[in-house]
């Protein structure tokens, strides 16, 4: 089994800042591309930044110098860095990553349980 553990929700001021972390366990291979999508209340979960294992990346526009997404390949560790953020930041983050189980298998798609994040005024 391969489980996305997320952590560092909370509640925090217009302006504040938060890291989250997510980290992947069980039974794994190797990892590719790691990211962070988040669901806001009657919205579609949307990207919200990727890295793949070279370590390139990939943000949404809406968070573009305020957040700063990166990994650590030895933990199976990905982290968000979010700063001045704003109540359109509040949502449900979900970690995701492409993992291989075992050196023969190819990638699959896993998911976090997501962690609040909440943005107030």
């Amino acid at each position: 089994q391969v489980q996305l553990v997320e952590s560092g929700g909370d509640l925090v001021q217009a302006g504040g800042s938060l890291r989250l972390s997510c980290v992947a366990s069980g039974s794994i291979a190797g990892i590719n591309a790691m990211g962070w999508y988040r669901q806001a209340p009657g919205k579609q979960r949307e990207l919200v930044a990727s890295i793949i294992s070279g370590g390139s990346t990939n943000y949404a526009d809406s968070v573009k110098g305020r957040f700063t997404i990166s990994r650590d390949n030895a933990k199976n560790t990905v982290y968000l860095q979010m700063n001045s953020l704003k109540p359109e930041d509040t949502a449900v983050y979900y970690c995701n990553a492409y993992i291989r189980r075992s050196y023969g298998s190819g990638y699959s798609d896993y998911w976090g349980q997501g962690t609040q994040v909440t943005v107030s005024s």
